[in-house]
């Protein structure tokens, strides 16, 4: 408001030079605002001719809502409650007390709390399951961890997110700890996950779900077969193992497969064994049309989910 002022006079505040002008700053008044937690004195600066009326807190208004939003927002960026405390005094001159700030934060703990635990369908068509590396505050240090997601296809083709879990490192372990909460919380039975290629991952959802059938995702097979190929070769082999995944039907992936092992497996054995050891979990999705293929071959929606969670 004091830089709304200063644009309204003509002239910053301690420009002496310059005050040869009719109209100038008249102190300040302290107002009253009705705010999300209660009654807030702001100190409005005044003009002399009274032609002064901020944009931020217009005159007559006696209502701030969404300043919990503020207090949220900078809380979400990792700020301490000290120096959300400081932010908020140095953009609205308001001293606000680290209990007021604690309240804002715990409620939405709460909801949080809620969220997590809320009841869950008897059953989803799709789950994708995958875990994420991503940097996040914790303490005074940003760090790498783990951020486990659960996202389901509804009947209605609607997608929800069934949890979120942040853990050191990703495990079978702690899936399967996942899916007995998700058992807990209701979900009574699931066609078809679609997961990363983790050790023991199909054997945590088969533990909770046994009639589940666990469709790896293509894009972390392709990624992890070409991880020691050299650059020369890697664009050749993504190609060849495109046409095992991308097969109209499971017989065919198997020929595809064939052909690929006899082009590659003098190089590069490891590939072709590594698919057929886990070819069970790599046909499945050969059983649906190719518009629900397309949708559930891959994990990517959780790494697009996850982009959407950086960027707000």
């Amino acid at each position: 408001m004091q830089a709304e002022l200063t644009e309204h006079l003509g002239y910053e505040k301690h420009e002496q030079g310059k005050k040869q002008v009719e109209n100038r700053r008249n102190g300040k008044t302290i107002k009253e605002l009705r705010t999300d937690q209660g009654p807030m004195p702001v100190e409005i600066p005044r003009d002399r001719d009274g032609s002064f009326e901020p944009r931020m807190i217009p005159k007559h208004q006696r209502e701030f809502r969404g300043f919990d939003d503020k207090i949220l927002s900078m809380y979400a960026l990792g700020l301490t409650t000290r120096q959300i405390q400081d932010h908020l005094k140095d953009i609205y001159a308001v001293e606000i007390s680290p209990e007021l700030i604690s309240r804002v934060t715990d409620e939405v703990k709460e909801l949080a709390s809620e969220w997590r635990g809320r009841p869950l369908e008897p059953f989803y068509p799709v789950l994708f399951l995958d875990a994420l590396r991503v940097n996040i505050r914790d303490g005074g240090a940003v760090v790498k961890k783990s951020v486990y997601l659960a996202l389901a296809i509804r009947i209605d083709g609607q997608k929800e997110l069934l949890g979120l879990w942040i853990e050191q490192n990703e495990g079978a372990k702690f899936w399967l700890s996942i899916m007995n909460e998700l058992k807990t919380r209701g979900v009574q039975d699931v066609l078809l996950a679609a997961v990363d290629g983790l050790t023991g991952f199909p054997d945590a959802i088969a533990a909770v779900y046994p009639k589940t059938e666990v469709q790896l995702c293509m894009v972390h097979m392709v990624r992890n077969s070409v991880r020691f190929v050299p650059y020369k070769d890697r664009k050749a082999v993504i190609t060849g193992l495109k046409t095992i995944y991308l097969a109209p039907s499971e017989d065919l992936a198997s020929l595809a497969l064939d052909e690929f092992a006899a082009v590659w497996d003098k190089k590069y054995p490891m590939i072709s064994k590594s698919w057929r050891n886990r070819w069970n979990e790599v046909i499945p999705f050969f059983k649906f049309s190719p518009e629900i293929r397309k949708a559930v071959y891959t994990t990517n929606a959780l790494n697009r989910l996850i982009t959407r969670f950086k960027k707000s």
